[in-house]
């Protein structure tokens, strides 16, 4: 199985707004094989709370632009893991440290990589 064409073009979306606002290490995986709710799982990284905060409010601006539907925000209030769900893509914005300390990509690390163009 692989990721679908909205998830794809939603994770496109999100790379970009990330790196808009200079996120780091920013990895997509197709996770449609292994999970039933989501195909595509963007991971990227901020060097502080208010970083995280801004990246991850640029994410959902342009997604809900694009007219996806955000069904679930955690983390807004620490800006240290902050889980954006758009059903087909699960956003994941993390502080650096926190992202080396649960090391998603580790836990899927059998899951292809989806090619970002930024």
């Amino acid at each position: 199985m692989t990721a679908s064409a909205r998830a794809l073009e939603l994770v496109a979306r999100a790379a970009s707004a990330a790196d808009s606002k200079q996120a780091t290490d920013l990895v997509a995986l197709d996770v449609s094989a292994q999970l039933p709710f989501a195909d595509v799982f963007l991971l990227a990284s901020g060097r502080n709370e208010r970083q995280v905060m801004a990246i991850a409010d640029e994410i959902e601006e342009k997604l809900i632009e694009s007219g996806a539907k955000p069904l679930r925000r955690e983390g807004r209030a620490e800006g240290r893991w902050i889980l954006l769900d758009f059903g087909d893509l699960v956003v994941h914005v993390f502080h650096e440290e926190d992202r080396l300390y649960y090391s998603l990509e580790r836990l899927w690390n059998d899951c292809p990589v989806v090619p970002l163009g930024v």
